[in-house]
């Protein structure tokens, strides 16, 4: 058999090839769509290719890309990695000095930025070591302090894009993604050419979201955060027509773009998902979205409440799947098996509330304390521990990597739950979210999932608060959609918990504070809520 490697430009080249009139869509926030074929997007990724080859980049340097989700970063997909150099995606949305570790440890040389983060990177320049050129993805550089500084546009013209993408083997790295560091600084994770072509076979499957090319997808889901799922990659592959939202997104733009570019699958954390609804049923101004089939909602999971919203209203399928940056990141997505044609509905919801069967390749494990295998029953409660072609073996230059796997190399995941006996998984939560009251677990994402489907809950988030009989006991903190009391709330929890798991407080609030990738930030609100005294002034302020 020939041995070829697996290379990305492989996925370019059939995107150009056999797909080479099918779209590229890309909101540019001034009320007007850029639209062009994937023949032209591969000659632009090459000619970005040639323009960071004349700026000095090497295979094996690092590109960094400080940008939302456009058609310029996108080119950056496939034009950086192809070239042998590595695409670093940033997260805009962390802190200045997270993003300026990340940087430096990253090994940047060239940052493309958008021209709206230009004031970041210009706060963060003196500190960025290793940056030796700065592009602005647009058509001209604004007034800027950057340099040297150049147009991405102007670069781009002066290449041909007559450039045949090199070989190299295919464990050659070719993106770099950091975890969000809710411990500690952020943790990077390097991905091959390999790992990326598998894990995107891997969501062109049956039985994970299976892009396929008569599909319309809008990638929701962040470019800087995991490669948006591995959804600009699947597209590509399967000349799935791609819609990217563009700067500064808001729900509204989402369901505008559904609207008029009919798209027939979104992909985007369950927060969006919310929002998504809650304008909808406004329904000032109406959008049509009758076009969308499915909406994969992730990063936790969706509530019932959610799922049934959007399947008896609009006729929208919701599946989640479970992952991490570490994975690429999918692991598991919720199909249905042909066992589930015939159920009720409540038993199908009961299987899609669970994160899934894992995709081909994906090997799970389910082990207690002592890294012991345990039963897949749906009842033993245990850690996931994960091997995969597209799971990191190490972080990168990191030296707290041996501790995240186990002496057989499996990753330790952190998160908790059960798997059932048709291979189900099912969290209950992360290690450090669990609440020990009395000796006793108690599952903060049960909890929520629950508050969540209660018609007058937008948003519930549940912490540890210390306690002193029980050490810990669950504080609900909650977003409400129209008014409700927590006698209201208790009852409704009573009905699926035992009395010992129900919160002692609900904390109703404003919002709850999200992670620079739309999840519950629940260290800020046990730093914030932690003490009683805190809950107290805060009530009181709220009364005034």
């Amino acid at each position: 058999m020939m041995d070829r490697p697996l290379l990305m430009k492989q996925l370019l080249w059939r995107a150009e090839r056999v797909f080479g009139d099918k779209r590229i869509i890309s909101r540019t926030g001034d009320g007007e769509d850029i639209s062009y074929t994937y023949a032209e997007y591969a000659v632009r990724a090459r000619k970005l290719a040639q323009a960071l080859t004349a700026l000095g980049v090497r295979p094996g340097d690092r590109v960094g890309t400080v940008a939302w989700n456009t058609h310029r970063h996108y080119e950056a997909y496939f034009g950086v990695p192809c070239m042998g150099a590595v695409l670093h995606t940033v997260n805009l949305r962390l802190f200045d000095e997270q993003i300026a570790y990340i940087i430096n440890h990253g090994g940047d040389r060239v940052l493309l930025i958008d021209p709206d983060q230009i004031p970041l990177i210009e706060r963060l320049a003196p500190d960025l070591r290793g940056v030796q050129a700065y592009v602005v993805l647009a058509d001209t550089v604004p007034e800027t302090t950057l340099s040297p500084v150049h147009s991405y546009e102007e670069l781009l013209a002066a290449q041909d894009g007559k450039l045949e993408f090199p070989d190299f083997p295919e464990t050659t790295a070719s993106a770099m993604c950091y975890t969000s560091g809710t411990t500690g600084d952020p943790k990077g994770v390097l991905y091959s050419h390999r790992s990326v072509v598998l894990h995107t076979l891997g969501l062109c499957l049956h039985g994970s979201i299976g892009v396929r090319e008569e599909a319309i997808f809008l990638a929701i889901s962040p470019m800087f955060h995991a490669n948006s799922w591995g959804i600009p990659f699947a597209a590509a592959l399967q000349g799935a027509t791609l819609v990217l939202p563009g700067p500064h997104p808001e729900p509204k733009h989402y369901l505008e773009l559904i609207d008029r570019h009919k798209v027939t699958h979104a992909v985007g954390a369950v927060t969006i998902g919310v929002m998504m609804r809650d304008l909808l049923e406004r329904d000032d101004p109406h959008y049509d979205v009758s076009s969308l089939d499915v909406l994969w909602l992730g990063g936790q999971a969706p509530p019932r409440g959610l799922m049934k919203w959007f399947a008896d209203t609009h006729a929208v399928v919701v599946p989640q799947g479970w992952g991490m940056t570490e994975a690429s990141p999918l692991v598991t997505f919720t199909a249905l098996k042909s066992k589930h044609d015939h159920v009720a509905e409540d038993d199908v919801y009961d299987v899609r509330g669970k994160q899934g069967l894992p995709l081909p390749l994906c090997e799970v494990r389910l082990v207690d304390e002592d890294g012991d295998d345990l039963p897949w029953d749906g009842k033993a409660v245990g850690e996931y521990h994960l091997r995969s072609p597209w799971m990191a073996s190490a972080y990168y230059d990191d030296p707290r990597s041996p501790a995240s796997y186990d002496a057989q190399g499996w990753f330790k995941t952190g998160d908790v739950g059960v798997i059932d006996p048709d291979g189900y998984v099912q969290l209950t939560d992360r290690s450090k979210d669990l609440i020990k009251s009395g000796g006793e677990w108690i599952s903060s994402v049960e909890l929520e999932n629950s508050l969540m489907a209660h018609p007058a809950v937008a948003e519930a988030s549940v912490v540890a608060v210390p306690h002193d009989k029980w050490l810990e006991r669950p504080l609900a903190c909650v977003v409400t959609r129209s008014p409700v009391t927590p006698e209201e709330l208790t009852a409704y929890l009573l009905e699926h918990f035992a009395r010992w798991w129900i919160p002692e407080e609900f904390l109703f609030v404003d919002a709850i504070p999200k992670t620079g990738v739309g999840k519950f930030d629940k260290k800020v609100l046990r730093a914030r809520f932690g003490e009683a005294d805190a809950r107290e002034r805060y009530r009181a302020e709220a009364s005034r």
